[in-house]
């Protein structure tokens, strides 16, 4: 699931069950994205990269995060989300297509595009922070995103090594965190049943 503050604009101030039934949709894919950058920062420590093969993989990873935040864009689809979307397939393209990419290039590349996303996540936690109940994993996602960004930044033209280390604690740390958000999206409807059940009852004491 991919929010932003655009998600919520059509929502009142309660998580309702249907909008809670439309967010937990999307548990399945964002467990397989979790699943899938696990995977991916498991063997970005596995290999002994050279510049081109790393660039090509994270190439890859970014058109696959590109098509999963437009294929899951949250309550429907934001022309924001759309574009970041587009956007990241693009630079996955280009840092392919790169014909002799630098560690100065690539580390540009991926620190840019850490923190924007990071940005637009937390910006989304905040925006639904009245109505997810577990809006501070969406929050702890763009930040742990940023945080990285700012690091691939600082030095772009670190060693290939330093690269790597930042390329898998970020495919590894925000796939075990999407894993856990997918399990508690998935309860969602069951969270908002539990929460009107315990009103009613409320109302129904008093």
């Amino acid at each position: 699931m991919f929010l932003t503050p655009a998600s919520f604009d059509d929502l009142g101030d309660e998580l309702t069950r249907d909008t809670a039934e439309q967010l937990a949709r999307n548990w399945t894919t964002l467990l397989l994205n979790g699943l899938v950058l696990i995977v991916a920062g498991v063997l970005i420590w596995s290999i002994d990269w050279s510049v081109r093969s790393l660039s090509t993989f994270i190439g890859a990873l970014f058109i696959f995060e590109g098509l999963w935040i437009m294929l899951t864009a949250g309550i429907s689809f934001r022309a924001g989300n759309l574009l970041t979307g587009v956007l990241s397939i693009a630079a996955g393209i280009a840092i392919i297509v790169w014909p002799s990419p630098s560690l100065i290039v690539l580390g540009i590349f991926l620190g840019s595009w850490l923190i924007v996303v990071g940005t637009i996540s937390i910006a989304g936690a905040f925006a639904g922070r009245k109505l997810l109940p577990d809006w501070w994993l969406l929050l702890l996602l763009g930040v742990a995103e940023v945080v990285l960004g700012v690091l691939a930044l600082a030095d772009p033209g670190a060693t290939l090594a330093a690269l790597v280390t930042v390329g898998g604690i970020w495919a590894v740390v925000i796939g075990a965190m999407r894993v856990v958000l997918a399990f508690e999206i998935r309860h969602l409807p069951q969270d908002v049943d539990a929460a009107l059940g315990s009103r009613g009852g409320g109302a129904a004491a008093t």
